[in-house]
């Protein structure tokens, strides 16, 4: 553990975390309706913005930060400090991704996902289409190879999507037991984890392509959210944090375990850095950033206390 980032209300959820491809800056979004800049070489606040709700994620593409807001996501120019409001969600707005030139949005409660595409300088984005299939709050967005969409829901299912056409091409009906909250894609592989405390990867199988599980790995407690990095000797490592406040760490494609980081509350949200570089963020309003130990040295459980 390298430093705590002190600046979201102790009652608060970090529930997003973005880290810009070559800026110096990190930001982050919690509960308490506030997105925070922080500068990354010496850890301090250098801007701060009241999103005006609480916030259910948070990304960054290019020089746009979006935010997912109650029936809305605000978009910022990081640039030019131009701001919009793209409206039509109902409902807390819990997942964004962009991929295609789209930003996707999910997160109401009639399973709904709305797609803007991106427009002029003036009016930067425009409303797209609306993905209709899931029957409860879509509350993950993973964009893959191929121009994959895969959406995980509350009611349990796994939906893919061909971009292309912005329809539904698959529908896996069991995905899980419990909302899905979390996809990865990594290599042709999609992973999701789920509150059934449960971790399943799946694979294109036979010739028409369809996914299926291909492996579980299951755990005592819910899975919350993961995030695919690489170790400090290049190897691919997967993140997945879990209700007991835990983080696991887990070589792919084995799953080995090779240590676990715990936080003050649930970690909410996780975002890979260079240099072996992790954020976390907690459910008690905590950041704190982690770096990777390389192979051989002293592992284990790193204590955020």
């Amino acid at each position: 553990m390298l430093a705590r980032l002190e600046g979201h209300s102790n009652t608060a959820v970090v529930s997003g975390i973005a880290l810009p491809s070559g800026s110096d800056k990190l930001f982050t979004g919690s509960s308490d309706g506030v997105v925070q800049a922080w500068d990354c070489t010496s850890g301090k606040i250098v801007g701060t913005l009241n999103a005006g709700g609480k916030i259910g994620c948070l990304i960054t593409e290019g020089e746009w930060l979006f935010v997912g807001l109650p029936n809305v996501v605000k978009a910022w120019n990081l640039q030019t400090g131009v701001d919009c409001s793209l409206t039509g969600s109902t409902g807390q707005v819990y997942a964004l991704e962009v991929g295609m030139g789209y930003l996707f949005a999910g997160g109401s409660p009639d399973g709904v996902i709305l797609a803007w595409k991106g427009g002029s300088s003036s009016n930067p984005f425009q409303p797209a289409a609306a993905l209709n299939g899931h029957t409860s709050a879509v509350i993950s967005i993973e964009v893959g190879g191929g121009g994959k969409l895969f959406s995980g829901s509350m009611d349990g299912t796994i939906k893919l999507w061909d971009i292309s056409t912005l329809q539904c091409v698959q529908t896996i009906e069991k995905g899980h037991d419990n909302a899905v909250m979390s996809l990865l894609c990594y290599s042709d592989f999609l992973l999701s984890c789920s509150l059934d405390q449960k971790i399943k990867v799946w694979a294109a199988t036979g010739e028409d392509g369809r996914f299926e599980a291909v492996y579980t790995h299951e755990e005592g407690d819910g899975a919350i959210s993961m995030c695919g990095v690489e170790d400090m000797d290049g190897k691919p490592v997967l993140l997945c944090s879990w209700n007991d406040d835990s983080v696991g760490l887990y070589e792919l494609p084995s799953f080995a375990e090779k240590g676990r980081m715990y936080a003050k509350g649930e970690v909410r949200s996780i975002k890979g850095g260079p240099g072996g570089l992790v954020f976390t963020g907690d459910a008690t309003g905590l950041v704190t950033v982690w770096k990777l130990a390389a192979a051989g040295a002293t592992s284990g459980a790193a204590m955020a206390e």
